[in-house]
């Protein structure tokens, strides 16, 4: 299941002349001691080893997502509102949220965002 699921990240180039976004594959980073260059200034990153876990982390909880697949359509979140609650499908649920984690990179706080294409077009249907 993994080489089928492409989880998309980018952040802000900490150099403080550079600011341009850094993309790269999760699924590629966490599986080769990869090396991820800034698209504009070439710096180069190589996460920590504690940086390094707590990707490897979330790219678990990715792929426990995934391999709950077949039950998520009878999957809801409830909301309370005023007046009772709304039960959303936890399919639709996931496709309107946007995944992103902070963390610390060379002093600097650094948002991590995700986006993770579905293992399949009917995935979200």
């Amino acid at each position: 299941m993994r080489d089928k699921i492409k989880c998309h990240v980018d952040f802000v180039c900490i150099e403080p002349d550079c600011k341009a976004p850094v993309a790269f594959n999760l699924m590629d980073a966490m599986e080769k001691d990869s090396q991820i260059l800034c698209p504009s200034c070439h710096r180069p990153y190589e996460f920590e080893q504690g940086l390094k876990d707590k990707l490897g982390k979330l790219l678990k909880l990715i792929l426990a997502v995934r391999e709950a697949e077949s039950i998520l359509g009878d999957c809801n979140v409830s909301v309370s509102v005023p007046g009772g609650s709304v039960k959303i499908p936890y399919p639709l649920l996931l496709t309107r949220l946007n995944t992103l984690i902070s963390l610390d990179m060379g002093g600097k706080k650094v948002e991590f965002h995700f986006r993770i294409e579905p293992t399949s077009p009917d995935t979200f249907k």
